[in-house]
C-alpha cells in the first residue's frame, strides 16, 4: 500500500478543516515526505490536547491517540520537547472551542 507524504496529508487535512469552518495552522513544518504529524487541539480556554498517530499491533490498525493534554502552556512545553527530539515533526494546531478536530472521521481515522 502506498503511503501519502506528510505534506500531502497535512494539506488535505487543512482543506477538510476549512470546509468545516474550523481554523487550523501549521506551527511546525517537518519533513515533506516522511515527517510524523502531531495535531494540537486548542479549545481557546487555556486547555489543549495533542494527538499522535499510533499503530495497534493486536488489531493491525492505526488510530489517533492522545499524546498529552492539559493546560496549554504545559502542552506547548511538551510539543517543544518533541520537536527537539524530532526535527522532521509536523505540528498542526486546530482552534475550536468545542474541541472538534475531525480525526475520528472516515479517511482520517484509519
Amino acid at each position: 500500500m502506498t503511503r501519502l507524504t506528510a505534506q500531502f496529508w497535512v494539506q488535505a487535512y487543512l482543506a477538510r478543516l476549512r470546509l468545516a469552518d474550523i481554523p487550523a495552522f501549521v506551527t511546525a513544518h517537518g519533513d515533506d515526505t516522511a515527517g510524523a504529524v502531531l495535531v494540537k487541539v486548542n479549545t481557546l480556554d487555556g486547555q489543549a490536547r495533542v494527538y499522535q498517530r499510533s499503530f495497534d499491533l493486536m488489531r493491525d490498525t492505526r488510530h489517533w491517540a492522545v499524546l498529552t493534554e492539559g493546560e496549554e502552556a504545559a502542552v506547548d512545553a511538551s510539543l517543544a520537547r518533541q520537536k527537539q527530539m524530532d526535527p522532521d515533526l509536523w505540528v498542526v494546531e486546530v482552534e475550536d472551542r468545542a474541541g472538534r478536530h475531525l480525526l475520528d472521521q472516515p479517511g482520517l481515522s484509519d
